[in-house]
Formats: structure tokens, sequence, C-alpha cells
């Protein structure tokens, strides 16, 4: 048998992958506090009934009195609202109890009735003045127009009436212009109230600037900043993105004392979640709940993804856990956070039974539930669970939107099933607010692509210039991918010259595309036509074609030119222009070439998993490759092993190569294409009984192949 040399590179360092450890949740130990009442005097009287009359007041007598009764006379003599009238026979509501410890100074607490509210029922001027501010709403927005309408105002500007007007302003610049005309009059002292609707105004038009200014202004002059100014603080600078600003104003709430409210405490979790901090959410989080906060569905569902983010699926069940040992029912927004945190940690079946908990709580899926679910399954590829839903949902009638088919549609492309996604176009075609957009066109051109089913390609695309459907660069890639696979090279590029006449603009994956059909044209001619569209597309990445074929350039050009090529392209496809290559050059016999090609692939990173080492096993992953880049590495690897036989080094006790299953029916055949070439090669690796798409040896069978071969450092095709 013929040899030739043959270049190998090997990756010796072990690739170490990060591994994601669930954060435990600390649990804050309880302590008990004994609080008893001693007093050198008489004990203390006991707290008149509020519940009867006064004049029917009693003295407890029995010295034994209860932890609340004990602190109810400290609650009648420390409250500053005035006493009630003789005349008043009893309180309109039981006052709420509120546990208090006595060696601590009480925290402040947001109040139902922290402010009070006027009466404007009660007041005649209401209906004028809320007319008045109609007008203001209307009023030109600039500040002369708006300062000339404020000379009309129909009363005088007392507290309430200014209160009221502020209120009914719409525009937040009309709102922070009448606050501070409000302020330039001078009538009556501005109060944290007046403050506080100007911010909510303000966070509408995501104005944090002039709400920091607002909060700096009302410390400046001594008025008081309550749980709602901070929450308004915060929650803006949420909405604005302004994470480290929301940050330091929480910091700066809970120095003054301030205990957050449930609102506060769900958007400064999902600041911490936002910015990455998983350990000061969990520390928050149990510092709330120690403080008697008690979490909404909001607050889980920024729990639920923070850990679906971080694929940690003990954080999502402890999430579950939380919710059912506190009572919170989750509502939709909870579950859709939660099914799309289970597909994140990669958790189908637990998704599904979450689904079908909502289902049977009595909750009707929206369309970001199903889209979820239906993303959950295909990346599962459970394609009958995805179709089952599918029926379910028609049967249902449950909401289906263009998002939705269109998962569908891409899920079916995925798995290969064409004759459901023609059954879901023609639903949506019959659709009466769902009809098939570019995207349905889309993923139809990829399936029919795919499948080698061009002629039903070219028909929807007939279709969509008829229609007036735009067709995308996506669309174009993947009629281009099918045509050029059919080898209907003068179809290809007259899609081609239509997308790029319609303002088709070519990305990197076009790009990729119109290069792996470069590798299966056989006539110089259907060559040179490809290129001519390639080089609209990527004139530089002609060049690196033609050169490559040139044998007289040597291996340092070589590399040059391929680093520039390589780092003008995106991340995403600079492995698939290197496959393409390698293939373009065996096409042409060029194997030095492509096996130099293969080694600057790997210089680069572009092969990060192909070597794979164990104290037991090595292992070559081609399942990244292309065919001819998947022969190219097994070449490589018979060399270097048969260099290791050679010098007698240690070797592990099994090898193996991972081609992948190819389950999908639209796979090239990249298992078979590569046992055959082990055939060819008379490498002694055979098919794996137990797992498809690998093949086995052991050391024995290896050393006694290498033994067999001709003394030649390398084995490679004739």
């Amino acid at each position: 048998m013929a040899t030739s040399a043959v270049h190998w590179t090997v990756n010796s360092s072990d690739t170490r992958r990060p591994i994601f450890f669930s954060s435990p949740f600390r649990q804050i130990p309880t302590k008990n506090f004994n609080i008893s009442c001693r007093s050198s005097k008489s004990p203390p009287k006991s707290p008149p009934d509020l519940a009867e009359p006064t004049t029917n007041k009693k003295k407890n007598k029995n010295p034994s009195l209860s932890l609340s009764e004990q602190l109810q006379p400290l609650t009648t003599t420390t409250l500053s609202d005035p006493p009630p009238p003789q005349d008043q026979s009893q309180l309109i509501s039981k006052p709420k109890s509120i546990w208090v410890n006595p060696a601590k100074p009480k925290r402040s607490v947001l109040s139902l009735q922290r402010q009070k509210r006027s009466l404007y029922s009660y007041n005649p001027q209401v209906r004028d003045l809320r007319g008045f501010a109609h007008k203001l709403n209307d009023c030109d927005a600039t500040k002369v127009a708006f300062l000339a309408a404020l000379e009309e105002i129909p009363h005088p500007p007392t507290r309430e009436n200014a209160l009221l007007i502020l209120n009914s302003l719409k525009p937040w610049q009309k709102t922070h212009m009448f606050f501070n005309w409000v302020k330039s009059q001078n009538l009556f002292p501005v109060e944290t109230i007046f403050y506080n609707v100007t911010m909510k105004s303000l966070r509408f038009g995501r104005q944090f600037q002039l709400i920091e200014e607002l909060a700096e202004e009302m410390i400046r002059d001594e008025i008081e900043l309550d749980n709602i100014t901070y929450s308004t603080i915060i929650t803006c600078a949420k909405r604005s993105k302004l994470f480290d600003k929301a940050v330091e104003w929480f910091e700066r709430m809970y120095k003054t004392g301030l205990m957050p409210d449930e609102v506060t405490y769900s958007a400064i979790l999902d600041v911490y979640a936002k910015l990455g901090k998983v350990e000061e959410v969990l520390s928050l989080y149990e510092r709330g709940r120690a403080s008697g906060w008690k979490p909404d569905p909001i607050a889980f569902s920024v729990l639920g993804k923070m850990f679906g983010e971080a694929g940690d699926y003990d954080g999502i069940r402890y999430v579950l856990q939380e919710m059912a040992a506190l009572g919170v029912e989750p509502n939709l927004v909870v579950y859709n956070t939660l099914l799309e945190a289970m597909g994140k940690a990669g958790k189908p079946g637990l998704a599904r039974s979450l689904f079908e908990e909502m289902v049977e709580s009595g909750l009707t899926p929206n369309e970001k539930t199903l889209t979820a679910l239906v993303k959950i399954y295909g990346k599962a590829r459970w394609a009958r669970d995805a179709l089952e839903l599918w029926e379910r949902m028609r049967s249902n009638k449950w909401p289906m939107d263009f998002i939705l088919y269109n998962t569908l549609l891409n899920m079916c492309a995925d798995l290969g099933l064409e004759e459901e996604a023609k059954m879901l176009f023609e639903d949506m075609k019959q659709s009466e607010h769902c009809r098939p957009d570019s995207w349905s066109y889309t993923a139809m051109l990829n399936i029919y692509g795919s499948g080698g089913n061009v002629d039903e390609a070219m028909k929807l695309f007939e279709e969509m210039s008829e229609l007036g459907i735009e067709l995308n660069v996506m669309g174009c890639t993947c009629l281009i991918q099918g045509l050029g696979k059919a080898r209907r090279f003068g179809d290809m590029v007259r899609v081609f010259d239509v997308a790029v006449e319609k303002g088709v603009k070519p990305d990197d994956r076009l790009c990729g595309c119109l290069l792996s059909v470069v590798s299966l044209c056989k006539e110089t001619g259907d060559e040179d036509r490809v290129l001519s569209c390639l080089q609209q597309a990527n004139p530089k990445l002609v060049t690196h074609v033609q050169v490559l074929q040139d044998k007289k350039i040597g291996f340092e050009t070589i590399k040059d030119e391929f680093r520039d090529v390589i780092g003008r392209t995106a991340v995403e496809s600079r492995r698939p222009f290197c496959n393409c290559l390698i293939d373009i050059c065996r096409n042409k016999n060029n194997h030095e070439r492509a096996h130099e090609l293969l080694y600057l692939g790997t210089l680069y990173g572009l092969y990060p998993g192909l070597h794979n080492k164990t104290a037991r096993e090595w292992c070559l992953d081609v399942r990244s490759l292309s065919i001819g880049a998947a022969h190219t590495a097994l070449e490589e690897w018979m060399g270097t092993l048969y260099k290791i036989v050679e010098r007698e080094e240690a070797l592990p006790e099994m090898f193996s190569a991972q081609t992948g299953s190819g389950s999908h029916k639209f796979s090239q055949g990249l298992s078979h294409s590569f046992g055959s070439h082990v055939k060819k090669l008379a490498a002694p690796f055979r098919q794996s009984e137990e797992k498809a798409g690998c093949f086995v040896a052991t050391r024995e069978d290896l050393v006694s192949w290498a033994q067999s071969q001709a003394p030649s450092p390398a084995v490679t095709t004739a």
C-alpha cells in the first residue's frame, strides 16, 4: 500500500469544563426570646377593653398576663395618634396586632395609610380642576405654552387642588413642569407625596436622572424619603437598566432603617439576578424572609429565571418548594418563567409535568407558555410530545401566534418532520390571524432544502415572489444549500441574484453555504459560477480559495492568509469555513493542504474537543467536522498513534472515535462515511455494538495493527 507523510498535531492539554454548583440556602436559626416585665411598684394596670364603652371599663385582677397583654400598655402610651373622643363608643375596625421586640427599636414599615388622601369626592371644585388638568394635557408641550395655560387655573392652587392636578397630568414633561411651578409659588410646604407622584410620572418616561435629582433635593431640604420614594427610584433605575444605581439606592434605603416592601424586594432581586450576583440574591432573599417578608409570585419568578439561566435544577426545585411552603399560588407568569428555566436546565420531563400541573390548576396557557414548551420538546427531540401538544392546542383552541407556529415549524425542520410541517403550514394558511410570514416560509425552505425536495422549495420561492413576501438571508441560505446539494447550479445562481437584487445582504452563514457548494462542484464551469456569487459576498474568501490551490505557495503564507480570513469571520462561522476549505482541498486531491488546514484550525481553537484523553481511554470526536475534515482527522490520529507505539510509550486500555448517531433523517451520513474510511485505512476500529456512531479499538488491537504496518512514520490514503 502506497503511503505519504502526514502532518499531525495533538492538543495534549486535558480539556476541563466548568462545573456549576447550586448555591446552598443558609437556614437562619430561630431565636427564642423570653420577655418578663417586673416592677418594684404595683403591677401594671390592664389596658381598657376597646371593644366596649369606656364607661364599663374593669380592672384585670389576674396577675398572670400574656405577652400581648403585657405589651398593650406600651402601644397605648407611645402611639402619637390623639385619643378617641369620649362619646365614641367603639372603633371602626380592630387594630392589627404587631409583635414588638423591646430590646430593639421598631423599624419604619410601609403603611397602607402612610399619606393621608384628600377627600376629593367632597370637594366641589373637583370637576373644574379635572377639566383644567385635561386642558393642560392637551396644550402644547413647550414651557411657555404650559405656563400660559396655568394662568387660567379656575381655583387657587391649595395643597389639595395642586395634588389633584398633579395626579391628573399624563405626560411626564408636564408633570415635572407643574411640580416646579407649585414649588415656585411657595403657597404651602411641598410634602413627600408631591415628590412621589412626580417621580412615578417620571418613571413612566424612564427619566432616572430627573428622579435622582429630586431625591437629592429631598435629602438637602430634609424632606422625608419614605418607602414609596425609594421603591420608585429603584424600579426606575431597573427599567432604565441602570442596575448599579438601583443597588446603590437600595443600600442607601436599608441604611436609613426603612424596611423594603414586596415591590422593592422583587425589583432589587431582579437587579441582582441580572447582574449575575447569585450570592447577593440568596442573601437578600434570606434577609427579607427573616424580616417577615412574604415573597409574591413576581419574586419567585425572578428566582426561577435566575436559576434557569444557570441551569441549576436544584434551585428551580427549591423555588417550587418555597412557593408550596408559603402557600403562594403560581400565576401564569411564574409558570412561564419556570418552564423556560426547565428548558435551560435540560429537564423536558419535569417541564411536561409542570405544564400538566398548570393546566390542572385551571390556568389556560398563553402563546408564551406553549412556545416555551415546544422549544423544550424540540431541543430534546421529543417529536411525538410536540405533535400531541399541537393537537391539544387545536382541540382546546388555545391561543396561537406567529412565534408559536414558527417555533413548531422550526422544530419540524430540526427533526426532519416534513409531512407534519406541511400540515402546520397549511393550517397557518387557513388561519385568519396567523397567515405565513417570511419566517414561516424560511422554515419550509429549510425543510425542503435539507430533505432534497428542491422542486417544492422552488415552488415556495416563486409563491413568495407572487405574494410579495420578503426572502430573508436565512431563507436564501436554506434554498441555496438545497439547490447546491442537488447540483442545480443554474437555479442557485438565479436565486442568489434575485435575493441580492431585493436587498438581501450576504452574511457569513450564507458565505459558508456558498463555500460548501464549491466543495461539491466537479466541473470547473460550475465552480466558477458559484465562485462568482461568492465574489460578490466575500472577495477575500475567494482569493483564499485560489491561494490554497496553488501548491507553490508555502505554509507560512497559507497561515497568514488563513488567520486573516478567519479573523474577519463571525465566531459561529469559523469552524464551518475551515471544514469547507478542507473539503475543497480533498476534492482537488490536495491532501497535504487539507492536513495543514486541520492543523491551523486546531491551532486557532476551532476544534477544541477534537481529542479527549483519560487514563483509561483516548477519544477522537469528529462530530463537529465535515466528512472531508473527519477523514483528515482520522489520518492524523492514526499517524500519531503509530509513532507512539513505535516509541513504546504508555497507552490506555481503550480507543474510540465518536461520529454521532445521525438520528436526523436528513443527516449526511458522517458515521457511514467515516466507517468506510476506517476500512480503507485498514485501521483497527470496529463499530460499537452498544453505542451507535462510535468506533472502538483495544490497546492490543492498536499495537497489533502498528506492528503489521510498514516502517513508515505515517499512514494515509494513496
